[in-house]
């Protein structure tokens, strides 16, 4: 894999879209985290907005500052050849990220970003994953609450099962958190598109090499009530169980047979029913446009929740494997999953990007094929839980 000219770039990490309410928390986190001798920038549109963060983080006479807008190809090009990893906010990434990912894997520049669309990631997969791995550029979507925990914690439950074996695992998720405006609107739009998601996805599959002597699989499973977790199990249809899928595929230690079920853990029926109830209801209203756009002025795109809600939020996720007769019970667990954990999560990501000694990978990769041990570890370090909780 080639490099191309890396080490001739002034920066280690550029942070693009650091002035958004998840970037302003990335920024924070890397002034804070970032080693001596790293080189790292934030990036924009709005220069002024952006000096004015730099003066608000620790060290920040050593932060560069850049600009960059999503509507001049031009200057993401040469954002990318100015980083070694690029990490961007900027979102919803079907409208405004293509360019962004282009100019990384035409310049072998590593690419992070925190999307939980499934129609993104599968048209950069078809467009540029294969010129990725020409230039050596890494490309990982979905590098904070979606898809870390799950992706990572799906990885740490198989390292704890016997090698060689059919494997199988499931994830129950339990969170209590507010989000955003933007994410709302994300999802939203989400929600309306269904038929390009699949088509995207019908794309990918005809683009994908198909896996052979292995297979790995995570089909939708049924409501049911889960004894293992004590809870009602509902399927989550959100981007984690693909992203689990794609690293089973890329790696053979998750056997020659791997199965992975993702669900919302709810512990009181009523609650589960209103939920399902609920989310039909959004999934309805988001098929009509004016419906769709009065909702998501109901939350103004890039304000969140307070650092007060932040602080008494938090997430579970409990992973049940079994394999070559072992069961194992397995948790990832932290704090506020939408922000200050996503934030964490996703500055630790570049950062190992960026200075971790990894496997060789490129093109389009997720994070456990990617970064597998070095995330763990650096999260564990950070204070999320990664940990055994039984074996049977």
């Amino acid at each position: 894999m080639s490099r191309l000219n890396r080490s001739d770039r002034p920066y280690d990490i550029v942070l693009f879209g650091a002035t958004g309410f998840v970037g302003e928390l990335t920024a924070e986190y890397l002034a804070a985290h970032t080693p001596d001798g790293l080189r790292w920038a934030i990036a924009g549109r709005d220069e002024e907005r952006l000096r004015r963060l730099r003066e608000r983080l620790p060290g920040s006479a050593d932060v560069g500052v850049l600009r960059a807008d999503v509507s001049d190809p031009a200057s993401l090009r040469e954002l990318a050849e100015r980083a070694h990893v690029v990490a961007t906010t900027v979102g919803p990434y079907v409208r405004y990220g293509e360019d962004l990912v282009a100019a990384c894997a035409d310049t072998g520049t590593d690419y992070l970003d925190l999307t939980g669309e499934p129609e993104f990631v599968d048209l950069m997969y078809v467009r540029h994953d294969a010129r990725a791995r020409e230039t050596g550029a890494r490309l990982v979507h979905a590098c904070g609450f979606d898809s870390v925990p799950h992706d990572l914690g799906v990885y740490f439950t198989v390292r704890q099962l016997p090698e060689g074996v059919p494997l199988t695992v499931d994830g129950f998720v339990t969170a209590d958190a507010s989000f955003s405006g933007g994410t709302f609107a994300s999802a939203l739009g989400q929600f309306a598109r269904g038929r390009q998601m699949r088509a995207a996805a019908r794309d990918r599959r005809r683009h994908e090499p198909r896996l052979v002597g292995r297979r790995a699989v995570t089909p939708t499973g049924a409501p049911r009530f889960a004894g293992e977790v004590g809870a009602w199990a509902l399927p989550l249809p959100t981007i984690d169980a693909r992203i689990v899928r794609r690293s089973a595929t890329a790696l053979e230690r998750y056997g020659p047979d791997f199965r992975y079920r993702h669900y919302a853990a709810v512990r009181h029926l009523p609650v589960a029913v209103g939920g399902v109830a609920a989310v039909g209801a959004l999934v309805a209203a988001a098929q009509v446009p004016p419906v769709r756009r009065r909702l998501s002025a109901l939350l103004e795109p890039g304000a969140g929740p307070s650092p007060q809600k932040r602080a008494e939020s938090w997430f579970r996720v409990r992973f049940v494997g079994e394999g070559g007769g072992r069961r194992v019970f397995t948790e990832v667990a932290g704090g506020d999953p939408g922000y200050d954990e996503t934030a964490k999560m996703f500055a630790e990501a570049a950062l190992s990007l960026a200075l971790d000694d990894l496997p060789p990978t490129a093109g389009q990769v997720t994070t456990a094929a990617a970064m597998g041990d070095a995330l763990t570890e650096r999260l564990r370090a950070a204070g999320i839980r990664f940990r055994v909780v039984a074996t049977r």
